[in-house]
């Protein structure tokens, strides 16, 4: 009986000012969903902009999947976060966003970090 991946939660800060960290980001995320990881992935800051549709077109980077085809990936086996600030402050609402991409806050974001076994990753 193998052990379960444990929970992985990705926050990205970046938008298309940084391509390669947020690329990175997402490309994490996608590679531990595929991996059978619990995968939470938060867009934070600039990075709350590809909540939205169409917008994770806005990122191309050289040699790397689609933003889009990540995003899509961890949609269908993880969770998709917009920090409820950065949302604020960009005007994003909840009907604003992809389906199945959420709005939460900070206690949620910590609740996950610090749940049993999990790890926490910032880009």
């Amino acid at each position: 009986m193998s052990t379960p991946a444990r929970p992985l939660v990705i926050k990205t800060t970046s938008g298309t000012d940084r391509p390669e960290a947020t690329n990175q980001a997402f490309t994490v995320a996608a590679a531990a969903v595929a991996a059978g990881a619990s995968v939470s992935l938060w867009l934070t800051g600039e990075s709350a902009w590809f909540a939205l549709p169409g917008r994770a077109a806005d990122l191309v980077l050289e040699h790397a999947t689609p933003l889009a085809e990540l995003l899509a990936l961890v949609l269908e086996e993880g969770t998709v976060t917009v920090c409820t600030q950065c949302a604020a402050r960009r005007s994003i609402g909840a009907d604003d966003v992809l389906p199945g991409i959420r709005i939460a806050g900070a206690a949620v974001f910590v609740e996950e970090s610090l749940a049993e076994h999990a790890q926490a990753l910032v880009y």
